[in-house]
């Protein structure tokens, strides 16, 4: 039996070699303290001095657990002490909301929250230090799971932002999609009813009646008191066809391209979609089980570390990746346009497994050799127990 790939559970933190996900331990560091009022020169002014410079001290020694990466500042002070930062761009996407008059401490404990940075104190240090910052509009911006303080910061000064409509994010099932449109607004019942008759909302014949990986990831300008939730579900389809149709894939074609494509959101870090897509081509032409813990969670819709082994072993499951061979029968989620090109046009190569050795860099290393993959897989679970995975 073939060695599992490292999958993606069905919620949680990014995708590693062992199939579960790791969550880090809570960092929210929030930038406290006051700086005391200068000395008025009379004693009873002196008081409040003493108890802020107690409190610098405290932060201080609160902060002096994180690792330490480059010398900074602190109440003013030259201090060699760093917040804790992820590194990189990060992993699976999150929305995350910018109210009206945030600022850069009000935005970090929100990204904290949602695990989107590790510590309020680096996320602000980063909004200070980048000129762009003050030019963050409110609304809703979609980031990622894990990125460094300077990415998240970077990514919020673009200003891709809803300011009112619908966001379906990349990856996202049908189940999630309908759940978002509920919260928009929209009602529960027309929701339902509207997924209940998936031709009539366009879905191609090829599809199988089957509406997962077809309602596409985009935001769509459309409220719930002018948008029937039908007409806002057509354009999601509307638009999958047009990008299918924009890439030459032909109508047979379509169903399993947006499968692939679909498997490859989950599992690939942004710069290995088409090495990710070329391991799942070379075992589906062998015949192989896919094994993409990735497929058993979106089956089972509970987290891989929560499925036995008499679930993972179940023939009769068509989600049960380490045993069935072939493509799931339906998408696991919205694909994006950037997977869908990786599916059409992945780079030659022999691979067959593959392990994400670093969560935080993302850096993913492949193989055509079992051997070699359990070596790979024994980096990633040493620097996953070094990192407290």
């Amino acid at each position: 039996m073939t060695e599992a790939l490292p999958g993606v559970s069905y919620e949680g933190p990014p995708r590693h070699a062992s199939g579960q996900r790791g969550r880090r331990g809570d960092r929210d560091v929030r930038p406290g303290g006051r700086a005391s009022r200068r000395d008025r020169r009379s004693r009873r002014s002196r008081r409040p001095l003493v108890i802020a410079v107690v409190a610098v001290v405290v932060v201080i020694g609160a902060l002096a657990a994180w690792t330490v990466k480059e010398d900074g500042y602190l109440f003013g002070i030259r201090t060699p002490l760093a917040a804790a930062d992820y590194e990189g761009t990060g992993g699976e996407p999150v929305q995350v909301d910018v109210p009206e008059g945030a600022n850069g401490y009000s935005i970090a404990r929100e990204l904290v929250e949602k695990e989107v940075v590790a510590s309020a104190e680096a996320f602000v240090r980063a909004f200070n230090a980048n000129p762009d910052a003050a030019a963050i509009q409110p609304g809703t911006h979609v980031l990622k799971l894990h990125m460094s303080a300077e990415s998240a910061v970077a990514a919020l000064a673009q200003n891709d932002v809803n300011r009112g409509g619908l966001t379906v994010v990349e990856g996202y099932t049908v189940d999630q999609i309908r759940q978002t449109m509920i919260e928009v607004g929209w009602p529960e019942q027309d929701v339902a009813a509207a997924l209940g008759n998936p031709q009539a909302l366009g879905l191609p014949a090829e599809a199988g009646g089957h509406l997962e990986g077809w309602l596409a990831a985009s935001t769509y300008d459309a409220k719930p008191e002018t948008v029937p939730a039908a007409d806002v579900l057509k354009q999601m389809v509307a638009l999958t066809v047009e990008e299918l149709e924009e890439l030459d894939v032909p109508p047979a074609q379509q169903n399993d391209v947006i499968i692939k494509a679909s498997l490859v959101e989950r599992e690939a870090p942004d710069k290995y979609r088409g090495e990710v897509a070329r391991v799942i081509e070379n075992r589906l032409e062998a015949g192989e089980p896919l094994g993409l813990d990735a497929i058993d969670s979106y089956g089972r819709k509970k987290p891989s570390h929560l499925i036995t082994t008499e679930e993972f072993q179940d023939r009769s499951f068509p989600y049960a990746s380490r045993v069935v061979a072939g493509l799931p029968p339906t998408a696991i989620g919205a694909p994006s346009r950037a997977s869908v090109e990786a599916v059409l046009n992945p780079p030659a190569g022999d691979w067959h497994w593959y392990v994400t050795v670093n969560l935080d860099t993302q850096e993913t290393k492949f193989t055509n050799n079992y051997d070699e993959f359990l070596v790979y897989r024994e980096e990633y679970q040493a620097w996953a127990a070094e990192n407290g995975y």
